[in-house]
């Protein structure tokens, strides 16, 4: 392998464009050497960032010997075949989120991946921002008790819907799809314990899909966890925590690239005292660096991948529950 991990992306999907091409030219371990899509933007994408290779079938893209790893940003319901597609040539695996529909899909995937000997992390690019690592060290601390309630909010309004995948329920469309998976995978992430229990309820609703959700999570310590997820009402993503002696707010949760790659935490205390953090990352860049120096050694922390299973484990209890209108028990260990 070259110094650096050789990347291929798999379609001109706007988020790919928007963020990861970007985020690879300035990353430290990783070039991207081919793009393949059918769109006749692709000629026009691949000069733009300089990218050598346009291969008109994910196929041939999948067929080149000189492509280590491959970034995959197509409409969710096509997420566990072309991971499998890919694993089988050998290529490893960087997938949006969600990274498949439903736990079993993501088993699948994962198990593929394994069985080829290549690596699969699903993009929540959020977590790599050091934001959220200095929270769970507030929290470890002790600076506000024990914690016994968490809220998170995923909200924007989406324009220009005519055409639209995410209102395609085909292809894994909604609100609990696109960003309800954020609000679970944050609570998964933060708290670092699992629900024993899930309830959510429904929105507004199109024709087709779930435009907002609100759900509500009970866990064995006696913590509750809150959310909610929409694409029909102002942009909120943040998150609050609180605890027996005070709280901790981050109201740029997900979208800290949006600003330069600055966060800010806001820490709260029953004795009066607040004071506010500010920390920089650049969370799409540090999502790259951190799985192409994986792909280079070779190996990757197992708790990413648990993460995978754990919260779709929960998206498909949510997904019940708002089919039977009921709370929904798990058991995630």
């Amino acid at each position: 392998m070259t110094s650096s991990v050789r990347w291929g992306i798999i379609s001109t999907a706007l988020i790919g464009q928007e963020e990861l091409l970007p985020a690879f030219k300035e990353a430290a371990n990783a070039e991207v050497v081919a793009i393949a899509s059918s769109n006749s933007q692709v000629t026009k994408i691949a000069a733009k960032f300089m990218i050598p290779k346009i291969y008109n079938t994910y196929d041939e893209l999948l067929d080149d010997q000189d492509i280590d790893a491959v970034y995959i940003p197509l409409p969710n319901a096509l997420h566990a075949h072309w991971v499998k597609k890919a694993a089988e040539k050998g290529k490893h695996v960087l997938c949006e989120k969600p990274a498949a529909l439903n736990e079993k899909e993501a088993n699948e995937m994962i198990e593929a991946c394994k069985k080829n000997g290549v690596l699969f992390l699903e993009g929540f690019m959020y977590q790599f921002h050091p934001q959220h690592e200095r929270v769970k060290k507030i929290i470890a601390s002790g600076e506000i008790g024990d914690v016994k309630m968490v809220k998170v909010s995923n909200r924007f309004y989406l324009h220009n819907q005519e055409g639209n995948i995410r209102l395609n329920q085909e292809l894994g469309g909604g609100s609990m799809y696109d960003v309800g998976c954020y609000c679970t995978h944050t609570i998964l992430n933060i708290l670092e314990k699992e629900p024993n229990k899930v309830f959510v309820s429904q929105g507004n609703k199109n024709d087709a899909v779930d435009m907002s959700v609100t759900g509500i999570m009970h866990f064995d310590n006696g913590i509750t966890a809150l959310f909610d997820a929409a694409m029909d009402s102002a942009s909120n993503r943040c998150y609050e925590i609180f605890g027996t002696k005070g709280s901790i707010r981050v109201p740029n949760a997900f979208l800290p690239h949006l600003n330069k790659g600055e966060a800010t935490i806001f820490i709260n205390t029953d004795e009066g005292h607040t004071r506010d953090e500010k920390i920089v990352g650049h969370q799409y860049i540090l999502q790259i660096d951190y799985f192409s120096s994986c792909v280079k050694k070779g190996d990757m922390s197992i708790e990413l991948v648990n993460k995978t299973l754990k919260n779709l484990k929960i998206m498909d209890a949510c997904f019940e529950s708002l089919k039977n209108e009921r709370f929904v028990d798990l058991n995630l260990s």
